[in-house]
Order: structure tokens, then sequence, then C-alpha cells
């Protein structure tokens, strides 16, 4: 499992919010390369069930090919990372270790960025087609870059997902745990520690300057 674990969701399903993982979500999106607005969006769009352990275990009882982790990610795309990145770990970690589950996650949105075509239809952007393919696929992510309109359960992942991007910045931009973000190189990343010790999300910046 990952080394870089952190707690657990809680039993409580209303007690349960993404931004508790901003850190890992930070550091996870660095080393794989993509936007840690765009993971923790994911997160948020995934949060809609019981992320604690036991209550997977329980989901998995009554739907066994459930998917599993706070990243809500299925066993085939699980084992299509694993295979690609040389992962340890097994799907059923997922479950038990959120900053492993948030690192696939952000593995996984790097493979489909790396499938995805650079010229797209422009009534989404490329992290909203990232989403997609997360939600639908790759195969359906390329289908709906060249114009193919999303199925409704996929425009309601893209409804919230747009929903959920200011939520998703202030989350990143909350981070105010000194030794969860205290790794993270603002040199390297388009965030950076504050002296408060916040994370700032410029991108999250020029976008608001630009409304």
């Amino acid at each position: 499992m990952d080394s870089d674990s952190v707690r657990v969701p809680p039993l409580r399903p209303g007690g349960y919010d993404p931004a508790d993982y901003a850190g890992a979500v930070v550091r996870s999106a660095e080393q794989a390369g993509v936007s840690p607005r765009l993971v923790m969006g994911v997160l948020y769009n995934e949060a809609y069930k019981p992320h604690h352990p036991l209550l997977e275990r329980l989901w998995q009882w009554w739907k066994p090919e459930a998917s599993f982790g706070v990243a809500n990610m299925h066993r085939a795309a699980f084992e299509q990372v694993r295979r690609v990145h040389g992962l340890s770990g097994r799907w059923q970690d997922l479950r038990d270790d959120p900053a492993f589950a948030i690192r696939v996650a952000a593995l996984h949105l790097k493979d489909l960025d790396g499938r995805l075509p650079a010229c797209h239809v422009r009534r989404y952007t490329r992290e909203e087609l990232l989403a997609l393919g997360y939600n639908a696929g790759e195969r359906n992510m390329r289908a709906f870059a060249r114009g193919v309109p999303p199925g409704p359960m996929a425009w309601s992942y893209l409804r919230r997902f747009r929903a959920g991007r200011r939520r998703a910045a202030e989350a990143l931009a909350g981070c105010v745990r000194v030794q969860a973000c205290a790794a993270i190189s603002p040199t390297a990343h388009p965030g950076c520690v504050d002296p408060d010790h916040r994370l700032v999300d410029r991108g999250a910046q020029a976008d608001q300057r630009d409304d």
C-alpha cells in the first residue's frame, strides 16, 4: 500500500469531506503531472457514497463488482493502472488506504490525458473531458472530444464536476495542515505555500480574476 497513508474516512457518512485529503491530492497530482483541482474535483464527484472501509466491504458484499476507495475506482481501471505503472498494491487496498487510492486516481487521469487528442470540441475543457473519461472510460472520452454528446449519466457527472469546480479550488486553498503541505515545492507546482502555510492555487486565482 502507499507509504504515505492518511486516515480513513469517518464511519458516519455525513462526516466525510474530500478537503480533508488536500495534502494527499496535491502530492499525488504533482507526482503524476496532473492538475490537483482535477483530482479534487473527481473526489468530490465520487463522494456520493460512504467510503469507510467497513461500509465499502458491506457495499461489496451487496454488489461484488462495486468500485473501491475515496476515488471510487473500478477494478478494471485499477488493474490497467497497476500494470502500466508497476504498482505493488492490490485493488482491495484502495478501500483501506485513501492516499493510495488518490495516487492511483491521479495516475489514471494522467494516462487518460495521454490518450486524449490535443484538439477537441470547444464546449468542454480538457479537465472536463478527463473527468468524463474517469467516469465513462477512455473510448467515451474520445467520442465526447469529437463532439458526440454524453448520455444522461455522463452529462450528470459533468454538471456536478462543473458545479464543484470552485469548491475543489477552495478545498486546495484551505490546505492549512503544515505537515500535509510542507513537502510541496512551490517552484515545481502551480500551487505554493504562503507564509501562513496555506496552499495557494494560482490557477484558481487566475480564474477568479477572469470572472
